[in-house]
């Protein structure tokens, strides 16, 4: 279901070893999960939220005219224990995208966030994602539009630059064009993205990482909020970037190792508590597997994000395994399955 407006606190409260407990201030985007097509949906968020309380959220991407013209309820529904969580829309007409984003506000979502790096030939016939990298002119437009229609804040995820673009001037151009329309906030995929000849998953890969570039817009432009993305495989890389960028964005690290994320609170926020134990998430889990079959929730839709949760820990494969085997025949106890034969398959190496 839909919850309530709340909006993140600027000072949020962290649980010390010290005998007092102090407020410190960290940026709302210090870490975040970046969002992922046929990824991050309610489901996947639910799932991240149990291992980290502080992380911002990010939904798929969702094109903005499904949103104005179809079942906004069932694209936007999420659950409370989400917050914080931001909708990313996907569009280049910025009534289309003021209208959605409007809807998404009063969905409670705490962000919008307008999607300028998705490079797939699906986004491009839409004309909107990386495509846009061409316009910023138009951008510019999409966020005034936004901007006007909402409170919430108004982000972009971008890139450095597409195709034959010289990515030094791409992205300061493109920025300083977007950032006076109301965009405060860029999370900047250090990469290129190639509309032509590569797909999604080599345009993730294949590019060159340019961290430096980033760095240089942040100190550059020391009034924008400007979070890292791409090429972050892990919290130490995350903890050294951050002594540059208001924060870092974690796609698929997050995604296919997400027992990392249980130690975000602690080690990027200096929470004292505990993380979360492997066997809490799957009980937690495998609870919510079942509160949603009485709305039709098939569980593999869930467990299909967990697969990577016993990375790197015995019986890693046979819970992989265990999970992918029945497919959409999973019934409402698999993870519990799931966590019998990796306990078992560990105990025996």
């Amino acid at each position: 279901m839909a919850c309530g407006r709340r909006r993140p606190p600027l000072y949020m409260k962290r649980s010390s070893p010290l005998k007092e407990d102090r407020f410190v201030s960290f940026h709302p985007h210090r870490f975040c999960v970046a969002p992922m097509m046929d990824g991050t949906d309610r489901h996947c968020r639910y799932f991240h939220r149990l291992l980290t309380k502080r992380a911002r959220l990010y939904t798929e991407m969702i094109v903005a005219d499904a949103i104005v013209r179809g079942d906004a309820a069932r694209l936007l529904a999420f659950d409370p224990s989400e917050h914080p969580v931001a909708l990313q829309l996907g569009g280049s007409e910025p009534h289309v995208l003021a209208a959605a984003a409007r809807i998404g506000e009063d969905f409670g979502y705490d962000e919008i966030n307008l999607n300028v790096g998705c490079p797939s030939d699906r986004v491009q016939s839409g004309v909107f994602g990386a495509c846009l990298m061409k316009t910023p002119d138009l951008v510019a437009d999409c966020v005034a539009a936004m901007r006007a229609a909402v409170s919430v804040p108004v982000t972009v995820k971008c890139r450095i630059g597409v195709d034959d673009q010289e990515a030094d001037e791409a992205l300061f151009s493109f920025v300083d064009r977007v950032a006076p329309a109301g965009c405060e906030t860029f999370i900047v995929h250090a990469r290129k993205a190639w509309l032509k000849g590569l797909s999604p998953k080599e345009n993730r890969e294949i590019p060159p990482l340019d961290h430096a570039l980033v760095r240089r817009l942040k100190d550059a432009r020391g009034d924008l909020s400007v979070i890292l993305n791409g090429g972050i495989a892990g919290l130490d890389e995350a903890q050294a970037h951050l002594r540059h960028f208001d924060g870092v964005m974690l796609g698929r690290a997050a995604y296919d190792h997400p027992y990392l994320l249980a130690d975000v609170d602690r080690r990027l926020f200096g929470d004292a508590e505990r993380a979360p134990s492997l066997e809490s998430v799957v009980s937690a889990m495998e609870a919510y597997i079942r509160r949603g079959a009485r709305d039709g929730v098939k569980p593999h839709h869930v467990t299909r994000h967990m697969l990577g949760l016993f990375h790197g820990r015995p019986g890693a494969r046979r819970w992989r395994r265990s999970l992918s085997e029945k497919g959409a025949a999973a019934g409402p106890d698999a993870l519990s399955r799931a966590m019998a034969a990796a306990i078992s398959c560990a105990a025996a190496e």
